[in-house]
């Protein structure tokens, strides 16, 4: 019997995830200066206020505050009506050294020893109902809000918005699990105050949300998803109202608070650790990342449909506790899951510095990861420029988003015979 799925999504706006934003920048600078720096940084933002808390050891010194402040402005909270803005807000640091007990677990005479930087599991999930290998509810909730930003942005046909923004897509797939068409769009987008009384400012929103942003998010899609969208679909736009108080002022904003909107959108599972703010010894993120590049070359390699990778780790331990694969059924192999998972050991280096090494993971790589998703993006390379009053200038040339290159499809193939 078909059935209706939901994910959703929330702009650079979005308190969570200006914290988010935050907390990556600080990283950043801090592995731009110095890539065995050991960062653990949260954010809490709120009207007119940002506190910068969390652990961190590192050779250089940082002007916290200014990173803070240059993100949200470059976010666009420029404008003293929104009651938050990267020029006037206070900033808060409470950073402090991070606790030998933890690091004893992590750093090693031998790099390649280094222990897992805590206990847990970390989940990767692939699937092949898009080309890039993610759920298509959440990737089009993604596409909805970063559309919209560039609209803002542009402040050409839709003048009137503001950072903070949500979507959500509810998709109806068939008992074959394949998406039949999209049902419903919500977006809730922050909007300048208008003139005209609430209903006729609602009707003006919600004609340039599916006359202006939907065409546009429409033709980033192939001619099959592009048929999903159909003059059916139910659209809540600014469900509650007028949404003119908004962002921290609306709503504090914390770091890690979106890890369903991070990842698969509800879709396959997740550990329950947050990833920004995080240097790479931390596996809650690095494992994330690197089962993530398990299950997206193996659905890219045809050994399944869709494919869910779980890692576990104990701290201060190199090796994993365990590593677990699940098919759905969709497996094109004559192996069981757990034969399946018991190879992957012999092809993926899934040690912390083994993860570092082959993701490329002790670089200034985050911030461009902490808004509209940290699976799904293209890998790229980039140069990036990091000025500090403390530590002079850095030039880094990176890749972004390694644990999204489908580098190892060939190998899969072979070993597994495809």
């Amino acid at each position: 019997m078909p059935y209706l799925f939901t994910s959703e999504s929330v702009s650079e706006g979005h308190p969570d995830k200006i914290a988010d934003q935050i907390s990556d920048a600080l990283l950043d600078y801090f592995l731009a200066f110095d890539e065995e720096s050991k960062v653990a940084c949260e954010t809490l933002v709120t009207t007119g206020q940002v506190v910068l808390a969390g652990e961190v050891k590192s050779k250089t010194y940082l002007d916290v505050q200014q990173i803070a402040r240059d993100v949200i402005n470059k976010i666009g909270y420029t404008k003293g009506e929104y009651q938050f803005s990267g020029d006037s807000c206070g900033v808060i640091s409470l950073i402090h050294e991070q606790s030998p007990d933890i690091n004893q677990g992590v750093d090693k005479v031998s790099k390649e020893e280094q222990g897992a930087g805590d206990q847990g599991m970390m989940f990767g999930y692939a699937t092949n109902e898009t080309d890039n290998y993610m759920p298509l509810a959440l990737d089009i909730s993604h596409k909805l809000l970063e559309e919209l930003a560039a609209l803002r942005r542009e402040a050409k046909e839709i003048s009137y918005l503001r950072p903070d923004a949500k979507a959500q897509v509810t998709i109806e797939y068939d008992d074959d699990n394949r998406p039949i068409r999209i049902d419903t769009i919500v977006v809730s987008t922050q909007h300048d105050a208008f003139n005209a009384n609430d209903e006729k400012m609602l009707a003006q929103i919600k004609k340039d949300i599916v006359e202006i942003l939907i065409p546009k998010v429409k033709a980033k899609y192939s001619t099959e998803i592009q048929s999903l969208f159909n003059d059916n679909i139910t659209y809540h736009i600014n469900p509650t109202g007028k949404f003119v108080i908004g962002g921290p002022h609306g709503d504090a904003g914390l770091t890690g608070r979106k890890i369903i909107v991070d990842t698969y959108g509800g879709k396959g599972a997740h550990g329950g650790g947050a990833f920004s703010g995080k240097d790479p010894s931390k596996v809650d993120r690095s494992a994330a990342y690197a089962a993530r590049h398990i299950a997206k070359n193996m659905v890219a390699a045809g050994l399944a449909d869709e494919i869910l990778v779980q890692i576990s780790y104990a701290i201060g331990i190199k090796e994993p506790t365990s590593v677990y694969v699940n098919t759905y059924n969709t497996s094109k192999m004559n192996l069981s899951d757990g034969e399946i998972a018991k190879k992957l050991l012999s092809i993926f280096d899934l040690t912390p510095a083994g993860i570092e090494k082959t993701l490329k993971l002790r670089n200034p790589i985050y911030l461009e990861t902490a808004a509209y998703g940290h699976m799904g993006k293209s890998p790229i390379t980039v140069t990036k420029n990091y000025s500090s009053n403390y530590s002079g200038e850095v030039t880094k040339e990176v890749e972004l988003f390694t644990w999204e290159k489908l580098d190892y499809v060939e190998r899969l193939q072979k070993e597994f015979k495809i």
